[in-house]
Parts: C-alpha cells; sequence; structure tokens
C-alpha cells in the first residue's frame, strides 16, 4: 500500500496558497484610477513585488525533502490523469528522472496545480491511503 511521505493537511493548505496566488494576475495598470473603493478590489487580485504568496509557496516547497518533492509531483500527476494511484510507486520514480528544476517553479507555472493536487489527493484517499 502506498504512503504519502507528508500530511494531507499541508497538501490542502499548500492547495488554498496556490489557488490564490493563481488567480492573481500581474499589474496591468499602474495607476487605477477611477472609484477608490473599486481600486482595492483589483489591487486584491494583481500580483506584486512585496507580494510574500508565491515567496511562501517557494519556500514551503523547497523546504520538502526529494522524496516529499517527488510525491508532491507524482500527486500533481494522478490528479491530472497522467497516472492512477496504483502506480503510486513507479510515479514518484518517473517524477525524479523527468522533473528538472525547481517543483515550485513546476507547480506556480501549472494554473490548475490546485485542482490537480486535490483530486490526487482524493484519488489515493479513494485507493485507501490517508
Amino acid at each position: 500500500m502506498a504512503d504519502l511521505p507528508f500530511n494531507s493537511a499541508r497538501i490542502e493548505e499548500l492547495v488554498l496558497r496556490l489557488n490564490a496566488v493563481t488567480a492573481k494576475e500581474g499589474t496591468d495598470v499602474p495607476d487605477l484610477g477611477g472609484n477608490a473603493a473599486d481600486d482595492e478590489v483589483a489591487a486584491t487580485l494583481q500580483e506584486t513585488d512585496g507580494d510574500l504568496s508565491r515567496d511562501e509557496i517557494t519556500q514551503e516547497i523547497y523546504s520538502m525533502n526529494d522524496e516529499q518533492k517527488d510525491a508532491l509531483v507524482a500527486l500533481f500527476w494522478i490528479g491530472r490523469g497522467d497516472a492512477e494511484p496504483e502506480q503510486w510507486e513507479e510515479t514518484k520514480v518517473l517524477a525524479r528522472q523527468q522533473h528538472e528544476g525547481l517543483v515550485s517553479r513546476y507547480l506556480l507555472g501549472q494554473p490548475e496545480a490546485g485542482e490537480f493536487l486535490t483530486e490526487g489527493l482524493e484519488k489515493m484517499r479513494e485507493y485507501g491511503v490517508e
């Protein structure tokens, strides 16, 4: 039986933060103008240099050990439908072999990363892994 090398609550928290970051967009208009009350909403959805969310995710993933990083990519792939829970060990090995660069950069570059991690976690739970 497969084991997750991290607490599923940690992944759920990571998903929430990934979703918050991927919902943001780059600043298109430096001076929003218009109604000050409306400007606050637009500014909330725009990523700025002082926004720590992306850096915090990068740091959290960077602090994971190699096994956890491989499992995170494998969980993402399972959620995306590239592998099945029964192939957990093989998928982790494949993640180690094929994934180059920072795992955080890879996941942050995927608009549906949170959705796929959630789906992967659900599939693993259905398979009997908690």
